[in-house]
């Protein structure tokens, strides 16, 4: 596996060391701020974690994976994209030296692509983007050395698991979603379901990950225990070709040990959740969300956790494989289809990968988990389940697709978004990020093989060419750093729930309520000016808290715009809904307005009846805002059908009390005509201040009803 020879290096070739080492570190930085980015994604936007609390875990698994299941040794040539001749010594000697510089070159263009992806937001795949660096080299190389190098084959299989992992994924993460939406969430008593429910979902859902936790997250530890002769990898890893159904068998695709040990962790899980939930109280939880998505949000954080474990495991090698072949050249003057890995690389690339997750895994975090659709912990949850099903299904050696995580992620949160109809899917979101899938291949290629014919195997250019590269790069991004999260205020408070961004409905309920002090305030004003008191101050109150109710607006909107929030509802049905709300602030401030034009009208009896107007609309008022505060518990307990019906039983008493609203407006404006004969300008303001107030309560109806698609949907 590995030469005996050992080559001692020159002062040169230890700075070319020590820039390779840098572009190693880069490309796991890369990996961290975008690949890891993907995995976390669907929980911070959930809001099952925040971003605090997601850098933690993802830091602390993605090292434990990198550290304790990654095997010891990896392939030179990463996903067997080039195809090259290990006994035929003479040819791998003649090339080690361009395949090292190739593999260097390789790192930095890769990594280069994946930062300027990071740096819109875009998640990318880092598999993908390395594999297009070294078909890059691979062309440049075929041409230096006349000879067939790339695996077409392998390249035709990345292309086509572009449509497949992420269609795959997408229907994984519907059908999971749907059958949690059917059973639980549709129930008549969601909660009471849950805890008999909840338990039984949790055998499926924990036996296929704890298949994939052998599969893929423990694949590396599993041949490294062979090696040392504590057992074999074929009693527990599926049969790497020729394998049969028959679990019993010797190369089975699914072996019995491993079916075994899967069952055992996915009853343990059902019976320790089913112990929980027995005396758990759905309604106990002060902050965040309620009801069954308490339980999603558990079951989330673990299955994140596992996405980190897995993706240290395997995809550290991203960054590693090329610089442990380097290393390997360096050391010994020529390349081995395997190398060991030294723990001193690996523990750089996990450093490299945490650091990367801490000070710009956020931007993607930020598109995956809100600017593509709203997710909740269930539909979290559905995701991420969907994305690792698929990622193992098809890395089966029955299969053998090289699908992306990042790709089949990104379609499971598509998935989920489309089960609340297409219009819960922001598609110009999602049209650029698979743009930037198109796009990896073909910019890490053209990079590498701009980088290598600069350095032409030459280690003085090299020691030119990539430190100017990765200066350049560094200062791009530190004069971009505006709006960054820095690794101080990302670690600090990291148990805190406060950190949790609010949901779009939250935001709306802040409106909302805004809107009710420009009401009530207004009310005052009417109050006062119909007991004969001077209403100036309650009306500048109103002028004020409508003007706060418009800032509120104004930045929901911006929120909207920016793409900072994603409706399952759709952007626009959102803003309709928004304006619908605002119109009721308008109208109030007319009202105080109208009050300020002339004194009322002196009738004790029409004075009555206005102060009954405002106890109407008070009480329309009110019970909107009881609507709204009831959306905002329907979108935190998971759109639960129980949780919609009280939303349209609510909906109807506010178009109930607009109706009484109308009837007294009707009273008290027959009054004033039959009675202001003596006074008719007074009467007839009276009259308008009636109409205006009687907009009000009219602008809550309209309101109120633009909901009802929630209720419905």
């Amino acid at each position: 596996m590995e030469s005996e020879v050992i080559v001692e290096l020159t002062g040169l070739m230890w700075l070319v060391l020590f820039v390779s080492l840098a572009v190693c570190a880069y490309m796991a930085w890369n990996i961290g701020a975008n690949d890891v980015a993907n995995a976390m994604g669907t929980s911070v936007g959930s809001r099952a974690l925040t971003l605090k609390q997601a850098v933690i875990i993802a830091a602390i698994f993605e090292f434990a994976g990198a550290m304790i299941a990654g095997d010891a040794v990896t392939d030179t040539v990463r996903k067997g994209i080039l195809v090259v001749d290990f006994d035929d010594r003479e040819m791998v000697d003649a090339m080690s030296d361009d395949l090292m510089y190739g593999f260097i070159a390789a790192m930095m263009a890769a990594a280069l692509w994946l930062t300027t992806a990071t740096r819109y937001g875009l998640p990318v795949s880092t598999t993908h983007s390395i594999i297009g660096g070294i078909v890059g080299i691979g062309l440049v190389l075929e041409v230096q050395h006349d000879t067939s190098l790339i695996d077409w084959d392998v390249v035709e299989k990345v292309a086509l698991s572009w449509v497949a992992s992420p269609v795959m994924g997408g229907l994984f993460a519907f059908f999971t979603f749907w059958i949690i939406r059917e059973t639980i969430l549709e129930a008549p008593e969601p909660e009471a379901r849950a805890r008999w429910m909840a338990p039984i979902l949790a055998i499926p859902t924990f036996f296929v990950l704890g298949l994939a936790l052998q599969f893929k997250a423990l694949k590396g530890l599993f041949k490294r225990l062979d090696r040392s002769g504590f057992l074999e990898k074929e009693d527990w890893l599926p049969a790497p070709e020729a394998g049969v159904w028959n679990p019993m068998e010797a190369n089975a695709w699914f072996p019995i040990n491993s079916l075994i040990l899967a069952m055992v962790v996915s009853i343990i899980a059902s019976v320790a959740l089913a112990y929980v939930l027995r005396n758990y109280d759905f309604k106990g939880e002060k902050d965040g969300f309620y009801g069954v998505e308490r339980i999603f949000v558990w079951l989330q954080v673990i299955a994140a956790a596992y996405v980190a474990f897995a993706h240290g495991a395997n995809d550290r090698s991203n960054a590693i494989g090329p610089m442990a072949a380097v290393w390997d050249v360096l050391k010994h003057g020529t390349l081995d289809s395997e190398v060991a890995v030294p723990t001193w690389l690996v523990l750089l690339g996990s450093a490299g990968i945490v650091i990367g997750v801490v000070t710009w895994g956020w931007r993607v975090m930020e598109t995956i988990g809100s600017k593509i659709t709203d997710i909740t912990p269930t539909r979290g949850f559905a995701a991420t389940f969907g994305g690792a099903t698929t990622v193992l299904i098809f890395s089966m050696p029955f299969l053998a697709v090289p699908v992306s995580t990042t790709h089949t992620l990104v379609g499971a949160v598509v998935g989920v978004g489309l089960a609340g109809g297409a219009k819960a899917v922001d598609f110009r979101v999602f049209g650029k990020i698979i743009a930037s899938w198109l796009a990896s291949l073909p910019a890490a290629g053209f990079g590498s093989i701009v980088f290598y014919v600069a350095v032409g195997s030459d280690p003085i250019k090299l020691l030119i060419v990539i430190p100017t590269a990765l200066g350049v790069v560094g200062y791009v991004i530190w004069n971009t750093r505006d709006g960054e999260i820095f690794v101080e205020d990302a670690l600090s408070d990291a148990g805190s729930v406060d950190g949790n961004a609010p949901t779009h409905f939250e935001l709306f309920h802040a409106h909302a309520l805004a809107v009710e002090k420009t009401v009530e305030h207004m009310l005052t004003a009417v109050s006062a000016a119909a007991d004969g008191e001077d209403p100036s101050k309650h009306i500048t109150a109103t002028v004020e808290a409508e003007l706060r109710a418009d800032e509120v607006k104004n930045d929901i909107r911006k929120r909207i715009g920016a793409g900072q929030i994603s409706a399952l509802q759709g952007r626009d049905e959102l803003l309709r809904m928004l304006s619908r709300q605002d119109r009721i602030a308008d109208y109030a401030q007319n009202v105080a307005e109208q009050l300020s034009f002339r004194e009322l009208f002196t009738d004790g009896e029409a004075r009555k009846m206005l102060k009954d107007m405002a106890g109407a609309v008070s009480k329309t008022t009110s019970l909107y805002e009881d609507a709204v505060s009831q959306l905002k518990e329907v979108a935190l307990s998971g759109y639960t059908k129980a949780g919609r019906e009280r939303l349209g039983e609510l909906i109807d008493e506010v178009n109930l009390a607009e109706h009484e609203a109308d009837l007294v407006e009707s009273r008290a404006a027959a009054y004033v005509f039959s009675h202001g004969d003596d006074a008719p300008l007074a009467a007839m303001h009276m009259y308008r201040v009636l109409q205006r107030m009687d907009d009000v309560a009219n602008a809550c109806e309209k309101a109120a009803n633009a909901l009802l698609s929630i209720v419905y949907n």
